[in-house]
């Protein structure tokens, strides 16, 4: 019985070889394409990547697999995170079993090239240059969902499951409601005070030399506890991380000579994600459990962002090392105004470049968008008009461009309808965390010390080392005793801004 037990596990770890090798080399077309490969090359590189993606979805619609999985199923005393493994593989294959060949092909050709076009329609302004493609990305995505929907289930729904299983859109709608409710009252009153007593932060916006910030930003990302044997920090038009496992580990960031912050944000939030891919244990990384599930990731990578980085304990040890890098600019800036301005309230236009109070505002956005374009309620054609409207009714501003406006997220133009609202439930469970953690040891006078092996420590054990196999809820349910409750978000920002 033991040897059979071996040769079942033999032959689905050698699917998983497999498996891993493709979706690597896919991983590696998609980090060159928004780092370093010229626009040129998109067209033709397109047409590689769409063979490997073939190659990809032909290995998890073979027959044999199926007869595999139902073996490998079938085995007594398998792990926990085998178990989890096995289902993922499943589910990849139903989702890849749904598509026919030629249309999975000609997707992943369109997004191998529109994230190119995207990118220069960003730079031009121009929406309607971009309309078309994202027009074809949604249809084909709507047309994939419906294969895989059931019976009354909506196209978003099946969307929404491929990032976070345990919400759906019946259960973001009451979350997303619980949230409006507590925050556009509570933006509204900080916006009034801080009209009243404006905070200084023209300082963070003089001319801070590129190359510098490079070397600061890379300093950072180590004291956060990045690994950089382990991993690299590029640049790209939308920062972002990625990895081919645990040991190569790949984040990027983006400067502008004239706002210091932008890159040091992006850079700890990005490092929180490449923190969470390095934690993986051996049973998870270069595996479909590698990395993390969406809202579980966006939790770690918003709880180093603005827990940790945005709060006065973490910028007293190193303040004065930034302060080094710029005298000029920062010289007769104290560390309790530039944490001011950091934290400072203002109701803006770009997603990425909001505060810590307003940014669940810019999902609920794209959320309610993404909804209504996914469920045929809203078009293309009539989205820039709407997202005008939405963020002159949540935030009080509208957008000038189409840059500032339906174009400055890369997501949609990856074809990923229904990540959107990860990020706010990662907000949700960082704070929940947040307090958790409170409990148990005083995170404030860690930070004061520079001292965060206890933080990373604490976050491997319980989260980062299970990698995708246990879900939000599961972990929130073993770490604090309740699952997911906005509530804590909500109280932190009030207890923060008010």
């Amino acid at each position: 019985m033991e040897e059979k037990h071996a040769a079942v596990w033999k032959e689905f770890s050698d699917f998983l070889e497999r498996e891993n090798a493709v979706r690597t080399a896919l991983t590696l077309f998609d980090w060159d394409n928004e780092t370093l490969a010229p626009e040129a090359a998109a067209e033709r590189t397109a047409g590689a990547y769409g063979v490997l993606s073939a190659l990809y979805q032909e290995l998890f619609v073979s027959g044999s697999l199926d007869g595999l999985l139902a073996k490998t199923k079938a085995l007594e005393g398998l792990s926990p995170v085998e178990r989890a493994l096995v289902g993922r593989v499943e589910k990849e294959r139903n989702r890849l079993l749904s598509i026919p060949k030629e249309e999975y092909r000609r997707f992943s050709e369109l997004t191998a090239v529109s994230v190119q076009k995207w990118s220069l329609a960003k730079k031009q302004n121009d929406f309607a240059a971009f309309a078309p493609v994202l027009e074809e990305i949604l249809n084909m995505r709507k047309r994939f969902a419906s294969y895989r929907a059931k019976e009354g289930q909506s196209l978003y729904d099946v969307l929404l499951s491929d990032y976070e299983e345990d919400f759906t859109e019946g259960k973001l709608d009451v979350f997303f409601a619980e949230l409006k409710k507590g925050l556009l009252p509570l933006v509204r009153e900080v916006s009034r005070r801080q009209k009243e007593h404006p905070v200084t932060c023209d300082f963070l916006f003089q001319s801070y030399d590129v190359e510098k910030q490079r070397h600061w930003n890379k300093w950072l990302a180590a004291y956060l506890g990045f690994q950089f044997s382990k991993g690299v920090l590029a640049e790209s038009e939308h920062p972002f991380t990625t990895s081919l496992h645990k040991d190569d580990v790949r984040i990027t960031t983006h400067y502008y000579k004239n706002n210091l912050e932008s890159a040091i944000f992006s850079t700890i939030h990005e490092a929180g994600h490449g923190i969470f891919e390095q934690g993986n244990d051996e049973e998870v990384t270069q595996t479909l459990l590698g990395g993390g599930t969406c809202g579980v990731h966006e939790s770690q990578s918003r709880f180093y962002e603005n827990m940790l980085g945005r709060s006065f304990a973490f910028w007293e040890p190193v303040y004065g090392r930034l302060q080094k890098t710029f005298p000029e600019q920062l010289g007769e800036i104290p560390p309790e105004a530039f944490v001011r301005a950091i934290n400072r309230s203002q109701p803006g236009l770009i997603r990425t470049e909001s505060d810590e109070l307003t940014y669940c505002l810019h999902i609920m956005i794209r959320y309610e968008l993404e909804k209504r374009l996914m469920n045929g309620e809203l078009s293309v054609g009539e989205l820039s008009g709407e997202w005008n409207r939405l963020y002159e009714a949540y935030l009080g501003v509208v957008p000038k461009t189409a840059g500032e406006g339906g174009l400055q997220d890369i997501h949609w133009a990856m074809g990923e309808f229904g990540y959107f609202p990860s990020y706010a439930l990662g907000n949700a469970m960082a704070a929940q965390l947040y307090v958790h953690m409170n409990r148990e040891r005083n995170l404030e006078e860690l930070l004061r010390a520079g001292e965060l092996d206890w933080i990373s420590g604490y976050l491997r054990e319980h989260i980062h080392r299970f990698g995708a196999s246990k879900g939000m809820e599961e972990l929130l349910t073993e770490i604090t005793g309740e699952k997911l409750n906005p509530g804590y978000y909500i109280e932190y920002l009030k207890k923060k801004y008010l």
